[in-house]
């Protein structure tokens, strides 16, 4: 069985898809990270920097939002504690991409098996 920390090479180079709302060079390491402390301990940047996680809510907001609903079967709702806009695009962005990264984590593995048992 595979170990996702040890492969760097984007996962679309695997044939695997990866929404447009996260970086198309994401590598299986980033994977195993996120699955691991989740997208706030720092394993993927891009959904808790303020500025990026705004950008891409502008840009791919509603497919973020009905990928979660399609996943979760409902959008969660933030706590609104002193939540800003920006703090928004941060919480929705963040359980997207926790939540892509454990639907794929399966199908990476496998996918690095089958690479490595073709190496063989």
């Amino acid at each position: 069985m595979s170990d996702l920390w040890e492969h760097e090479d984007p996962i679309t180079d695997l044939d695997i898809e990866v929404p447009s709302w996260i970086d198309q060079d994401i590598c299986p390491s980033t994977v195993a990270s996120i699955l691991q402390g989740g997208c706030s301990s720092g394993a993927y940047m891009p959904a808790v920097i303020y500025y990026q996680a705004n950008k891409t809510m502008s840009e791919h907001g509603d497919d973020v939002l009905t990928f979660i609903e399609d996943h979760y079967g409902e959008v969660p709702a933030p706590d609104m504690t002193d939540m800003s806009w920006d703090g928004l695009a941060v919480f929705f962005l963040s359980v997207a991409v926790e939540c892509w990264a454990c639907s794929v984590e399966e199908e990476i593995t496998d996918a690095l098996d089958a690479l490595e048992d073709e190496e063989d």
